[in-house]
């Protein structure tokens, strides 16, 4: 009767592949705090421009609107009417 030893042996991982796993954790990781400053800079930008311009500044927030909030953003500032302008 086969012993199941071997068949056991080839289901642990290498040790390159857990270097890998980690490597692929960290390459992950940094990602995602990359892709959550990309989507925080413009926000806080935008809510320093509004809070300037008289609106309130978590109209910002508009931005995270996929597609047309960028553009809702930028068309609030560039066509209306700033209350800061009309003291």
């Amino acid at each position: 009767m086969p012993t199941l030893l071997p068949l056991l042996g080839m289901l642990q991982p290498r040790p390159d592949d857990a270097a890998l796993a980690g490597l692929m954790a960290f390459g992950c990781v940094f990602w995602l705090i990359l892709l959550l400053a990309a989507i925080a800079f413009p926000i806080f930008c935008f809510w320093r421009i509004f809070t300037k311009a008289g609106y309130n500044g978590a109209m910002a927030l508009l931005w995270l609107i996929p597609a047309v909030g960028p553009i809702v953003v930028i068309s609030i500032l560039a066509f209306g009417t700033w209350p800061a302008g009309q003291r």
